[in-house]
């Protein structure tokens, strides 16, 4: 399984734009095939602080994620919403059974 947390900065007047545009790529990228799951949170700490928490299959399900059209045509639009380069975490684990 492979797991990605992307740390994102949004422009404080990017925000609700960021939102919307997220409201398109959740939902596509839940329905990819290799997809376990993918959340959007906000952090409680620091202001406009969002991490998508990625679980995936395998490192061909992240290829296939990451040339989709729903990621590319946000990806073509993230530039305008950052304040900052995004933070991206990286791992590989498996699920523990309890």
């Amino acid at each position: 399984m492979i797991i990605i947390h992307a740390h994102l900065q949004v422009k404080p007047e990017q925000e609700q734009a960021f939102l919307e545009a997220a409201q398109t790529l959740i939902p596509a990228t839940r329905s990819e095939e290799g997809n376990i799951s993918y959340d959007l949170t906000k952090s409680t700490e620091k202001e406009h602080h969002y991490t998508m928490i990625e679980l995936w299959k395998d490192e061909a399900a992240t290829a296939a994620h990451n040339t989709s059209a729903h990621f590319q045509a946000f990806v073509q639009q993230a530039a305008n919403f950052m304040a900052a380069p995004m933070d991206l975490a990286v791992f590989s684990g498996e699920a523990v059974q309890r």
